[in-house]
């Protein structure tokens, strides 16, 4: 049963493709509120990938799987091969990976078109024999989970999707609560999580549609979850895991101010483009403008400015010029 011993929810960050990388999951789970994350998906088609794969992808594998302040972070494998994806989690669990998750929730029609991500929930038995594969090859103290959506055209296979996920011995299934065809689109229907939350033996995290403190707390309610995972409501407001923790303890806590999060910026982008060339940080820092701007107005200004800059020295000064400006 999903059942928890005390009022605070569990919190993970959800990967998410190009934008939750490893220096957003350090900012992310250093202002706090986060038990877990998890890595961009890696897709797993033809071969066992070299550890330089899995390095470059989760350098906190170096860190002993755990961010600078010490969240551990699950490897996420995507692919349709049981015994390479068995293969290459095995690899994962021998780089020191706190733990594997199995992407069976993304709707790209690129890894669609693989046999990836949420196409897979059209076969259920095959989502079994893949998490049985991995759940088999890893050692027992490596936890193994999964994500995956309501369905793919409609909800009518979840039970069964859920059955077959559980019943091969995995120790945690996010659902997020929409199907392929509904992408991200409102509603996320938590109800329809309900019944596997309260019959089934492993916990249940529920996804989708959590912007606010409020939001989880009607997930919540709806859903009979006690652990939800975060996805564009923590990009949006970088504080979201310790609002939801400080109200669910009945504190008021002030949101993070504009000159707070223009420090996160310079952070973001001068973190990427010592990781890789600096060109190639210029973009993840217009994705997450876009984001910001749901609960920053400042955010909007800001990328109107930027959004046509391709020189990392121009966006530089850009982001320097806005923080000089505020101390104006």
């Amino acid at each position: 049963m999903n059942k928890s011993s005390n009022n605070a929810p569990r919190l993970l960050l959800a990967p998410m493709e190009g934008v939750m990388d490893s220096v957003m999951r350090g900012m992310l789970t250093g202002i706090g509120g986060y038990e877990r994350c998890v890595t961009e998906f890696v897709r797993i088609s033809s071969t066992v990938l070299p550890p330089k794969v899995y390095y470059r992808l989760c350098p906190e594998l170096k860190n002993d799987g755990r961010t600078k302040a010490g969240t551990p972070v699950y490897v996420q494998l995507l692919g349709s091969d049981p015994a390479l994806m068995a293969a290459n989690a095995k690899t994962v669990a021998k780089l020191g990976a706190p733990g594997i998750d199995l992407n069976f929730g993304c709707p790209a029609k690129t890894v669609n078109k693989s046999r990836g991500g949420a196409t897979l929930l059209k076969t259920p038995e095959l989502i079994f024999t893949i998490c049985k594969a991995v759940r088999d090859a890893t050692p027992i103290d490596t936890p193994v989970t999964a994500k995956v959506r309501l369905g793919f055209d409609d909800d009518s296979k979840f039970n069964s999707i859920a059955d077959c996920a559980i019943r091969s011995g995995i120790d945690e299934l996010t659902v997020h609560a929409r199907t392929k065809t509904q992408a991200y689109r409102p509603p996320a229907h938590w109800a329809l999580l309900k019944n596997v939350t309260n019959t089934r033996d492993i916990p249940i995290i529920a996804n989708g549609e959590i912007w606010t403190p409020s939001d989880l707390m009607s997930c919540r309610e709806q859903s009979a979850c006690e652990a939800f995972m975060l996805a564009r409501g923590a990009l949006c407001r970088p504080d979201l895991g310790r609002a939801i923790k400080a109200h669910t303890d009945n504190v008021a806590i002030a949101p993070m101010t504009w000159p707070e999060i223009t420090e996160l910026l310079i952070h973001f982008f001068e973190e990427n483009g010592a990781r890789y060339e600096r060109k190639y940080a210029i973009n993840p820092l217009k994705q997450w403008l876009v984001y910001l701007q749901y609960c920053y107005p400042q955010a909007a200004a800001l990328f109107a400015e930027v959004k046509r800059i391709h020189d990392p020295d121009d966006m530089l000064c850009a982001l320097l010029g806005a923080t000089q400006r505020l101390a104006a």
